[in-house]
């Protein structure tokens, strides 16, 4: 008699959700409203924000929008209230939507949902295909796909132009060099930027997938024909003395300190790196 009464429990709510489902369809369900109150605890969602919000959508970035070492956006950033990532601060807020990357305090993100706050989680770019989908993704949680749709087709026809301008025949090796000896792998945002702008990872020599740290040693053995060094900052961390070591000067390769803030993120500023590192070819060492 129980298993009766609960199959028949069952199918009658079965038989509302099939009946809801058909009136949603008959009725077009009406998409959700966009969020009003966006917050962003993330420099890469910084500025993919920054970019595409609607005005007054935006209420808040990290302090590092503001860094022009690390954000091209630095000056754009200047417009908007900063955040140190927090969640008391950001729930103060009272936000709609709270903008996050992988790698964001997991403890910050589980508080924030706990408080019944939608944050939505960003994947770091790590090419130029993955660049373009973060940027649908974030036109969709903006309620402006219209315009992030825009933005990729744009990003896509300058690339392909850059493509199609790359130089032909053999190439140049080049390698990242940034503090404590970083350089990028070859599955990476970086490496895409390099091989775009006509040149052979040295990481794709070296069989590294994923960034790393390459000993000075190993550097100088390999002798690429560029080394793309990070930019030393004043009153910079000693983890950055290797970026001007004397061994350096034996390379006989061209040397240019050109990993800049669009190097960072994965925003349309990638291109403009590109630009810029094939403008060294053919410099001098």
């Amino acid at each position: 008699m129980l298993g009766s009464v609960r199959s028949s429990s069952l199918a009658l709510a079965l038989a509302a959700i099939c009946a809801a489902s058909a009136l949603g369809a008959e009725t077009g369900a009406k998409p959700a409203p966009a969020p009003a109150r966006v917050v962003s605890i993330n420099l890469c969602t910084d500025q993919l924000a920054m970019l595409l919000a609607a005005p007054g959508q935006l209420r808040s970035v990290t302090m590092l929008a503001r860094d022009p070492t690390v954000s091209v956006l630095a000056e754009r950033a200047q417009a908007y209230r900063t955040n140190h990532g927090h969640a008391e601060e950001v729930y103060l807020d009272w936000p709609d939507l709270v903008l996050a990357g992988r790698y964001t305090a997991q403890a910050t993100v589980n508080m924030l949902r706990g408080l019944g706050i939608r944050v939505e989680i960003f994947e770091p770019a790590q090419s130029f295909n993955a660049l373009q989908e973060d940027i649908l993704q974030m036109g969709r949680v903006l309620g402006r796909e219209p315009q992030a749709r825009a933005m990729v087709d744009d990003f896509s026809k300058r690339l392909a132009a850059l493509r199609a301008s790359a130089p032909k025949g053999p190439r140049d090796v080049a390698a990242t060099w940034a503090a404590r000896g970083y350089m990028s792998g070859s599955q990476s945002l970086a490496a895409e930027i390099i091989t775009t702008a006509g040149f052979a990872p040295l990481a794709v020599k070296l069989g590294r997938k994923a960034g790393s740290f390459l000993p000075l040693e190993a550097l100088v053995m390999a002798d690429p024909d560029l080394v793309i060094a990070g930019q030393s900052r004043a009153g910079h961390a000693h983890s950055e003395d290797m970026l001007a070591h004397p061994a350096l000067r034996s390379l006989t390769g061209r040397q240019t300190a050109l990993q800049s803030n669009a190097w960072v993120c994965g925003l349309p500023a990638v291109l403009e790196a590109v630009v810029a590192l094939r403008a060294t070819e053919g410099g001098t060492p």
